[in-house]
């Protein structure tokens, strides 16, 4: 069952590399959909501006690079199962987060309302595979072995 169990990993962070991969492929794409979703609050507009300031770039295309490589060193990390729960719990935070800002089918009239309700249901499908992830026990060693040779 641990190859069935890694196999099932792997196969399950294809989503997020791809996700992450095609987020940096086309960051001048993915600008427009982060502008038009996510706003800053006015409390936080120094640190917007010190942000831009230091990256030279406008703070959609941080976020767009940011959930990149988020998405893509996450993928790696579960795939390898290395600090997996972690990670799949912080995955799940992002996921959660995504389902909020721009699957808010509550919000929206068909065909948007129904296209983006099942995007959200696929997200909390995901979640669920990340819970079941960070909830998975950590394997036990194999018992010591006493060897006698010698004595």
């Amino acid at each position: 069952m641990p190859a069935l169990a890694a196999i099932g990993r792997i196969l399950f962070c294809v989503l997020f590399l791809v996700s992450g991969a095609s987020k940096l492929y086309d960051i001048a794409g993915m600008m427009p959909m982060v502008e038009s979703h996510i706003a800053i609050p006015d409390q936080f507009a120094t640190y917007k501006t010190q942000i831009e300031t230091m990256t030279g770039m406008p703070i959609a295309q941080v976020i767009v690079i940011a959930t990149g490589i988020f998405e893509i060193l996450c993928g790696v990390l579960i795939a390898l199962n290395f600090g997996a729960r972690v990670v799949a719990i912080l995955l799940a935070v992002f996921v959660a987060t995504t389902i909020y800002y721009f699957h808010n089918f509550w919000t929206m009239t068909d065909p948007d309302r129904t296209i983006n309700m099942y995007q959200a249901l696929k997200n909390l499908s995901l979640i669920g595979g990340l819970l079941m992830i960070a909830g998975y026990p950590r394997p036990e060693p194999p018992p010591e072995t006493t060897s006698y040779h010698g004595v």
